[in-house]
């Protein structure tokens, strides 16, 4: 997915995946699933895809709602929250230094 916001590009086949998570199937209205990307020039965004019954739900007509995806640019310190919930102590401390004990 390509889209642009305050004139940035964001871009998720030329960004770095860094982690993410899924739940549900794609046949669920409650299917969620997000991934942070970092672009070459070291910001994150989230990419994620939702079923009707998400925060990724879009009106399509008078009480019809589908799924739909959208991009989100992230905040160093969003990144280091999300990394802490859904990846690995690996990756966050490649990415921000290691952590005490």
């Amino acid at each position: 997915m390509k889209k642009i916001i305050n004139g940035k590009k964001y871009d998720t086949e030329t960004a770095v995946y860094i982690c993410g998570y899924e739940y549900g199937s794609m046949s669920d209205f409650s299917h969620i699933e997000e991934k942070l990307f970092r672009k070459k020039n070291g910001e994150f965004f989230l990419n994620g895809y939702g079923g009707p019954m998400t925060k990724y739900r879009k009106s399509y007509s008078d009480n019809s709602w589908g799924g739909s995806e959208d991009i989100k640019p992230f905040t160093e310190e969003e990144a280091k929250d999300f990394i802490a919930d859904y990846g690995d102590v690996e990756t966050y401390e490649k990415l921000f230094g290691e952590v005490e004990e």
